[in-house]
């Protein structure tokens, strides 16, 4: 049993330290060779385990749960979470590359201009900072000149617009969502027909938007209406 448990805290760490290795694009963006990578490196570090009794696997299980919950405890405190987790890396700053923390952090060009055309920059000099986050994400800030103008800054007084709350999927009711906005099945029976349907289940989607509870039908056809 010490024999097995030792394997285990061995082939577990070297697990660990050999994915912190590979960076930060292994954790957030799967291309074939990290996804590859990855799983031969946990069918290699499994290979030695020999859990050949349930007592094994059950220590084995409770060890690999010990040791996760103790890392997620440890990542809280600042100076042991740049060892367990990582830093982030600026990648663009001010609208220009940093080759630098791209060639450290192993994350491409092409990568980063894929991550942040997702999310809607075509143009690089438009971004103030691009952050490789240590999950392996990208944040984005852009520069302040091409912010879209919010009605705070227009001076236009907003006004709440309601949240819209589930009522129906697929013609079936949402019995906790109706309990939210204090209604129940009657109500929606009535306001469906009302609506025009015969039934519940003739309705594909349907939210309820309050504070007026409004009822918005979606017969998923391609026709949205609000009854």
């Amino acid at each position: 049993m010490l024999s097995f448990i030792g394997s285990l805290l061995f082939l577990f760490f070297t697990a660990i330290l050999v994915v912190r290795l590979m960076g930060k694009t292994a954790l957030a963006q799967f291309t074939p060779h990290d996804f590859t990578a990855i799983f031969f490196i946990i069918a290699m570090a499994m290979n030695p385990i020999d859990a050949d009794s349930i007592g094994k696997a059950l220590v084995g299980i409770l060890l690999i749960i010990t040791l996760h919950l103790s890392f997620a405890r440890l990542s809280l405190y600042n100076h042991l979470n740049r060892f367990l987790i990582g830093e982030p890396a600026i990648l663009i700053k001010h609208g220009k590359l940093n080759r630098s923390n791209l060639k450290k952090s192993r994350f491409s060009l092409a990568e980063l201009l894929s991550s942040v055309r997702s999310q809607g920059y075509k143009d690089l000099t438009t971004i103030q900072y691009a952050i490789l986050e240590p999950n392996g994400a990208i944040s984005v800030l852009p520069k302040e000149s091409t912010i879209p103008v919010t009605k705070h800054d227009a001076g236009i007084e907003p006004y709440y617009q309601g949240f819209p709350v589930a009522v129906i999927v697929e013609g079936d009711i949402q019995h906790e969502h109706l309990k939210m906005i204090d209604k129940d099945e009657t109500w929606l029976k009535h306001a469906v027909q009302k609506a025009g349907f015969g039934s519940i289940r003739h309705v594909f989607f349907a939210v309820v938007k309050d504070p007026e509870h409004s009822l918005i039908i979606d017969n998923g056809h391609g026709a949205i209406r609000e009854y």
